[in-house]
């Protein structure tokens, strides 16, 4: 199979989809490997390192999308992007599409075999691909919502480990999932005071085995989402709902009986956020404020730390991806159940059902369509 990786035209998106070691990889399994110029320089890779490895490097991403069997990438294809896609190409890549109908509509327009990291799944019901970039997106949004509680950028004026004879930073965390737990620890780390909400009554015995007198664990409700975020100096959404867009949890109108210069920093973004007034931000512009609360609502945080996301999500997507070179995207769904629910679109058809359900499109079991 002719594998492609180009570079990432996303705002600030310093990522790439292979890493030079994973060239290797798919060079010892006989596959020819394109990668785009300049591809890795944003995770510190030099082209002389993917050659080294065994990859072809071309200048142009027309070139590549061109010849490619299979493109694997980092984040959803943009607009400048879209007649690019193939017709029958394998797309291997974060794509989150209950949050943008225009690029559903465009790859069931180009009949592209849309695989979605984010929907993969384990012999257990988890999501092996999503998790590494969930935790690390849940270590930073401590460490992002403690610079934006600072002052200077327009905060509360709030440390949020407190010191002898001050009260401790209120940290709410809507969510206890991999991006929930990874910012827990984080917050817990810095000495905030910790609240975890969760309607999984199993998950937050899970998180109060864990944390112990550390934290502090509610059930989710409307009123109790409420009660937390008028008292919080800062707020993690980090609500995950596999496939689907986040719901709105976080309302218009808790904000403003929230402390100005209180901060809401919304993981959720990527599926359309858990707060009524998310929109998507870039890393050049991370920020909005919305009754004197301030929002961070960058949609690939990851990004920020390229090299260590790069390779974490490697790690993750290496296996699934020589699966798929190896034995045919057909026969590695035969071979593999947990790659079935990662297939959104298939053929001209919508396979993932929430995103179906999301824009009322026709949906189609990948497994009857092979």
């Amino acid at each position: 199979m002719i594998i492609g990786c180009v570079k990432e035209i996303k705002t600030h998106e310093y990522r790439v989809g292979l890493t030079p070691e994973n060239v290797k990889q798919y060079a010892l399994f006989g596959h020819t490997v394109y990668v785009q110029a300049g591809a890795g320089a944003g995770s510190s890779f030099s082209d002389e390192d993917y050659a080294a490895m065994g990859a072809t490097i071309l200048p142009a991403a027309k070139e590549i999308w061109e010849k490619s069997d299979m493109i694997v990438k980092v984040k959803e294809p943009l607009a400048a992007e879209y007649d690019l896609m193939q017709d029958g190409q394998i797309l291997y890549t974060y794509l989150h599409l209950a949050a943008d109908r225009i690029l559903t509509e465009k790859l069931l327009e180009k009949r592209v075999k849309a695989v979605a990291y984010e929907t993969i799944e384990d012999q257990h019901g988890g999501l092996p691909l999503l998790k590494p970039m969930s935790e690390i997106a849940g270590r930073m949004s401590v460490q992002v919502g403690a610079r934006c509680l600072e002052k200077p950028v327009g905060g509360r004026g709030v440390l949020l480990a407190g010191v002898p004879g001050v009260a401790r930073g209120k940290v709410v965390i809507i969510g206890g999932g991999a991006v929930g737990t990874s910012a827990c620890k984080m917050a817990i780390g810095l000495g905030g005071q910790v609240t975890m909400i969760d309607n999984n009554l199993d998950r937050l015995t899970y998180l109060d085995d864990i944390f112990g007198q550390q934290i502090q664990t509610i059930y989710s409700t409307a009123p109790a989402i409420e009660a937390a975020v008028v008292e919080a100096d800062l707020v993690i959404g980090a609500v995950l709902i596999p496939g689907a867009a986040a719901p709105k949890l976080i309302k218009r109108e808790y904000l403003a009986k929230m402390k100005p210069g209180s901060v809401i920093v919304d993981v959720a973004v990527d599926q359309g956020g858990c707060c009524e007034t998310t929109k998507m931000t870039y890393h050049d512009d991370p920020t909005f404020v919305v009754d004197d609360v301030i929002h961070y609502c960058v949609a690939n945080m990851p990004g920020a730390v390229s090299r260590t996301s790069t390779v974490a999500l490697t790690n993750a997507t290496l296996r699934y991806g020589t699966m798929i070179a190896n034995l045919g995207l057909e026969a590695a769904l035969q071979a593999e159940p947990g790659l079935a629910p990662g297939v959104n679109c298939y053929g001209g058809q919508m396979t993932c059902r929430a995103v179906a359900e999301e824009f009322g499109l026709p949906y189609a079991d990948v497994m009857l369509l092979i």
